[in-house]
C-alpha cells in the first residue's frame, strides 16, 4: 500500500495564508489554514495507506488525528523539503499539501500497477500532488517552486526521467480570499468552508 505524506506548517497568525489578509486579520488566516488543515488531514485518514506521515514545520496541535507519524520538515528550500520527505519513504508514496481542503480519498486512492508516477496539476501552476512508485529525491530538488510554471517543470522532470505519468484532476490552491471562496464552495460541509462562512460574516 501507499505512504501518504502531508507538508504542512503549523497554523500560527502571521506564518500561514499571509495572502489571506486582508480581507482577514491574521488570527482569522491562520483559523482558516487549521481548518484547511485538518479537513485535508480527515481525508488522508479515510484513504487506505500503508502509512500516513505528516511532514511538519512547527509543533502538532490539537487539530492532528489519531493514526500520523509526525517528522519534522529540513532545513532548506521547498525542493529540497519535499525531496526530503520522499527520502523518509520506501515503497510507493503519495505527496500533498494542506491547502486543498476539498481532496476527497477517493482522489487519493491512486494505483501505481500500471505507472510509475501520479501529477495532480493546480490552477495557480502548481501542483497539488505528486506520488512516485519509487521514490526519488532527486525529482524534486532544483525545480524552481512557486512560479507558474513549477507544475510543468516538475512534470517535465517525470517524463524526462523516463517515468510513464498519469494525471489526477486540476485542484484549486487557497492562496486568496478568491480561491478560498472557490474552493468552500467546491466542499461546503468541510471546517474550512463552515469558517470562512462565519469569518466573512463578521467582515460584512
Amino acid at each position: 500500500m501507499t505512504t501518504l505524506l502531508v507538508i504542512a506548517k503549523e497554523p500560527l497568525p502571521g506564518r500561514v495564508k499571509t495572502r489571506l489578509t486582508p480581507p482577514f486579520a491574521p488570527a482569522e488566516a491562520a483559523a482558516l489554514a487549521e481548518a484547511s488543515l485538518a479537513d485535508t488531514l480527515e481525508a488522508v485518514a479515510a484513504t487506505p495507506a500503508a502509512r500516513r506521515v505528516l511532514v511538519l514545520e512547527g509543533a502538532p496541535g490539537p487539530w492532528l488525528p489519531p493514526g500520523f507519524e509526525v517528522v519534522p520538515q529540513c532545513a532548506g528550500g521547498l525542493d529540497e523539503r519535499l525531496a526530503d520527505a520522499f527520502a523518509r519513504c520506501e515503497g510507493p508514496a503519495l505527496l500533498i499539501g494542506m491547502d486543498t481542503p476539498q481532496v476527497t480519498p477517493e482522489l487519493l486512492t491512486v494505483d501505481f500497477t500500471d505507472c510509475d508516477a501520479w501529477f495532480g496539476p493546480a490552477e495557480d501552476g502548481g501542483f497539488w500532488a505528486l506520488g512516485l512508485a519509487e521514490p526519488d529525491p532527486a525529482l524534486l530538488r532544483g525545480v524552481p517552486m512557486s512560479t507558474p510554471f513549477t507544475g510543468a517543470i516538475q512534470r517535465a522532470r517525470l517524463v524526462a526521467a523516463g517515468l510513464r505519468v498519469r494525471d489526477l484532476p486540476r485542484l484549486r490552491d487557497v492562496d486568496d480570499a478568491s480561491d478560498a471562496h472557490a474552493v468552500a464552495a467546491l466542499a461546503p460541509c468541510g471546517r474550512f468552508a463552515a469558517l470562512l462562512a462565519r469569518c466573512a460574516a463578521a467582515h460584512r
